[in-house]
């Protein structure tokens, strides 16, 4: 599985951005999508996240302004009222299912990673 992100960039204070994320490969079922962001000296940190049922998670820093959404093999972040705190390289991470395979009882999920986007706030 591959992910494409794309939409970040340099923005000022108060502006909107939505990032995309794409995957593709052989896909067979993608679980739980999720965006992470990694400023400098920071951790990497759960800005949003979305299940396969579409409940969410938000971290309160972006309760308000942030909207994570999903169609089958992509998630996206909408962004506003972007503050300068929200500067960072922001990863997608997907959840993929692979059903049992080989005589084995039971699938198994995989976990992967975006190359990442940046992400530059201006005040």
């Amino acid at each position: 599985v591959q992910l494409a992100e794309s939409g970040g960039g340099k923005v000022q204070a108060g502006e909107s951005l939505r990032l995309s994320c794409v995957a593709s490969g052989n896909i067979f079922r993608i679980d739980s999508m999720a965006w992470y962001r990694q400023a400098p000296g920071e951790q990497r940190e759960l800005v949003a996240k979305i299940t396969g049922r579409e409940t969410v998670d938000l971290a309160d820093s972006v309760k308000g302004r942030f909207t994570i959404s999903r169609a089958k093999t992509a998630v996206y972040l909408q962004m506003n009222s972007l503050k300068p705190e929200d500067t960072a390289v922001y990863y997608c991470n997907v959840d993929h299912y692979l059903p049992p395979a080989n005589g084995l009882p039971q699938g198994r999920t995989d976990n992967y990673w975006g190359q990442g986007t940046q992400v530059t706030v201006s005040s």
